[in-house]
Parts: structure tokens; C-alpha cells; sequence
């Protein structure tokens, strides 16, 4: 009887502590984090592209420049410059749907992004055109966002996904830079 039921408090302790944090775990965070306000105004990242196995392979730099339009949506227009000397532009248009949900179309995003904000976290969900035509060049993107409280610097983690299968994971810092004006 003593051992079923130690086995049974390692199989619950094991399984609870495997599960994984929803955007509704930091609900009660003190930092509200706004996607569509935080990235109005500019904003710059640094990050870096790790293989599977998290060793890192390139790196790269933002810079990025929000703006509401009447409706309250935000454009974001984004330009991402990589080590190797290539820039790519990329366009977000930014919707709010409720107090907590969002979605948002881009220049090289395979239909919408979806994404949810609770707390100080926003995590979302997109495909990316790698090669534009061509669906088996598509990656999938699960993107989860930290505003530590009492910062304007915001770190992101984000899986890359190929037909399910992790391929690579990206490491990202954003910062808020008041003084610049496009």
C-alpha cells in the first residue's frame, strides 16, 4: 500500500511538473505587455539563430517602426539585417481582436498570425514564405514574448518548425528607443 501510493505521488509530481505554462499562467503579473503598443514608436532587436541541438549559427539585427492608423491597428514596418550582409523588409499589420488576443498579416506570412496576451507574456503562432510558391519551403513559428516588469526590454524565444519537426530556435532582445524618429 505505502509503495502504490509513493509511486503514485512520483507520477503525479512528475507529470505536473512536465506540463507546460500557458499565457494565462501570468495573468497576474504587475507588467501588462501590448504587443500593439509596444512595438508603436521604434523599436531595435539583436538576436541570434540556433540549430536544433541550440548551438548558435547566425546572427542578426532590427529595427522596426510602429504606427496606428485610425481603425487603432498598428503597421509595423520591420527590417531585419543579417551578419552575412542581407536585409529583408518585413510588413506587419497588427490587429487587437478582445483584451487579450491578436492576430496580424505580413508581407511573408502564410495567411494570419495568431497570438495572445496575458500578463507580462505574448505568445503567437505564424507560418512563414521562405521561398514564396513554393508551401514545402514554409516554416511554422511558435513565438513566446517576456517583458520582465519594471523594463522596456523585451526577450523572445521562438521555436522554427518544419512539418513539425523543431529545425531551429531564435533568441531575441527587443528594446524601445524614444529619441529616434524615422
Amino acid at each position: 500500500m505505502k509503495l502504490n501510493f509513493l509511486f503514485a505521488s512520483i507520477v503525479v509530481g512528475v507529470a505536473t511538473g512536465c506540463s507546460s505554462l500557458q499565457p494565462g499562467d501570468f495573468a497576474d503579473s504587475k507588467t501588462t505587455f501590448e504587443p500593439d503598443k509596444y512595438f508603436t514608436g521604434y523599436v531595435r532587436s539583436w538576436g541570434v539563430t540556433e540549430n536544433r541541438a541550440g548551438e548558435p549559427k547566425s546572427r542578426f539585427t532590427t529595427e522596426s517602426f510602429g504606427k496606428s492608423d485610425a481603425a487603432g491597428d498598428v503597421r509595423i514596418e520591420q527590417t531585419f539585417h543579417f551578419d552575412e550582409w542581407r536585409t529583408q523588409k518585413r510588413i506587419w499589420h497588427v490587429h487587437r481582436i478582445d483584451a487579450h488576443h491578436y492576430e496580424a498579416t505580413a508581407n511573408d506570412v502564410v495567411g494570419k498570425a495568431r497570438g495572445e496576451a496575458q500578463g507580462n507574456v505574448f505568445r503567437w503562432e505564424y507560418t512563414i514564405a521562405l521561398k514564396p510558391g513554393n508551401p514545402f519551403a514554409n516554416v511554422r513559428l511558435h513565438q513566446w514574448m517576456y517583458l520582465p516588469e519594471g523594463t522596456e526590454t523585451l526577450f523572445t524565444r521562438v521555436a522554427v518548425k518544419k512539418f513539425g519537426i523543431k529545425i531551429a530556435q531564435v533568441t531575441e532582445s527587443f528594446q524601445r528607443v524614444s529619441s529616434h524618429k524615422p
